[in-house]
């Protein structure tokens, strides 16, 4: 293997590999007569039933609004259409994670652990030679979406390779069928799709861990910066924290944002009035950094309004390792009971998926590896060296290619100060990669 080439670098070109490896990465999304979750999700063009019209002006390419306890679809449009999902990808990888390491483990971080980050990342300022706790990685995570407190947690759990293994078979054994994925951090690489109903399946999900939770919940945090230095982040979801000319919406209880040049604006959030929650996923609106959250808010606050009235479009089906009928069956078929919703208790920690599940992924992983292999033979430009270890608290400045937002300030955080610790308040963002 080329000196040049990193251990990531394999399965970042697996979108390169033959037809048979792209095939066994991920499944073509479900057509009309086989849709997850019905055949009405495969149709083109918003779907509801049973009651009043829908927002104006929805101009998302795909959207999905979902009741948490139920899984029951209240309305999509495209549900299934696979796009690049950017960032909103991280909740699979919290999902396939998080219960792997307590939040009170601790790690000292690498130069190797950051050595193959994109260049354009968003980054919370992880830096080599300090010690984090687990927590505040996921805080790095959620609130600021770093690539490189992604990148720290994939190498704790045995690389990317490994964790992009395991997060296709999480995703099969949640029947997230539209997903494939390349890195787990969601930046921008050939292949790397998912759609509005898998999303929303990932944050249904996620929600049933209590960790997941609190740290898409969490507003603000104190993150180290070397010694005994810390400075704040803030959680970039401006439905929670209200900025950028949006208020906060009330009830919201996360869950994740995501941007790239490519992907444009993709949103999962979730809120909880008079006792029952509501999920909503939006990919890809026409245009404005804060329409993804103004849509998403038109269509919690639809949602809510129409109390009992709205019938079922669809449903989100439950993960095969917890007894869900198999992808395919009648609508509404539905395995296992489900647990208290966001607003009541919740289960402790996330089982996972099952041994079965589990070493159904064995194949998986060989043909990621395989399509890698085969890539990689045919790439003749080398990787950018790893990044220089810096001193300075806080991420290195990155220039995005878009401004985020009306006014964002260049490479600003969310406090507006150019250069803040915290990196810029977008996701990832990646250069428009086809």
């Amino acid at each position: 293997m080329s000196p040049h080439l990193s251990r990531r670098s394999l399965l970042a070109l697996t979108a390169a590999a033959p037809p048979a490896a792209v095939s066994a990465a991920g499944p073509a999304a479900a057509d009309a007569g086989t849709a997850v979750g019905g055949a009405l999700l495969a149709r083109p063009g918003a779907q509801a039933r049973g009651a009043t019209a829908l927002p104006a002006r929805l101009s998302a390419r795909a959207w999905l609004l979902a009741d948490w306890e139920s899984g029951e679809v209240l309305a999509a449009c495209r549900a299934h259409e696979r796009l690049a999902p950017a960032s909103t990808l991280k909740m699979l990888f919290a999902d396939t994670v998080l219960a792997k390491f307590p939040r009170t483990d601790r790690h000292t971080v690498t130069a190797a652990d950051l050595a193959d980050i994109p260049e354009g990342s968003s980054l919370v300022g992880v830096q080599p030679g300090t010690t984090y706790t687990v927590e505040q990685l996921w805080q790095g995570v959620f609130l600021r979406s770093g690539n490189d407190a992604v990148h720290v947690l994939a190498a704790m759990n045995g690389g990317i390779a490994k964790t992009v293994a395991e997060m296709q078979a999480r995703a099969a054994d949640l029947q997230a069928l539209d997903t494939r994925v390349v890195s787990p951090d969601g930046y921008d690489h050939p292949g790397q799709l998912s759609s509005a109903y898998d999303l929303t399946l990932f944050a249904r999900h996620g929600l049933r861990n209590a960790d997941f939770r609190g740290y898409c919940g969490t507003r603000t945090a104190d993150f180290p910066a070397g010694g005994a230095k810390t400075f704040q982040i803030q959680n970039t979801d401006r439905l929670l924290t209200g900025s950028w000319g949006l208020r906060t919406y009330d009830g919201m209880i996360g869950v994740k944002n995501g941007y790239t040049s490519h992907a444009g604006n993709t949103f999962t959030g979730a809120a909880v009035r008079g006792g029952r929650t509501l999920l909503v996923t939006v990919m890809h609106p026409a245009a404005g950094a804060n329409a993804v959250y103004e849509e998403t808010a038109a269509l919690l606050d639809w949602g809510f309004a129409q109390g009992g009235a709205a019938r079922a479009v669809g449903t989100l089906v439950d993960p095969l390792s917890e007894g869900g009928a198999r992808a395919g069956g009648p609508s509404g078929q539905r395995g296992g009971g489900a647990a208290a919703g966001p607003g009541g208790p919740f289960v402790a920690a996330d089982a996972g998926p099952s041994t079965g599940r589990l070493l159904e992924g064995a194949g998986l992983t060989a043909a990621l590896l395989a399509g890698g292999a085969w890539a990689l033979r045919r790439r003749t430009r080398s990787r950018r060296a790893a990044p220089a270890t810096g001193t300075a608290p806080g991420p290195r400045r990155v220039r995005p290619d878009t401004p985020d937002g009306p006014g964002t300030p260049g490479a600003s955080g969310d406090s507006g100060t150019p250069g803040a610790p915290g990196g810029p308040e977008s996701e990832t963002r990646g250069r428009h990669r086809r």
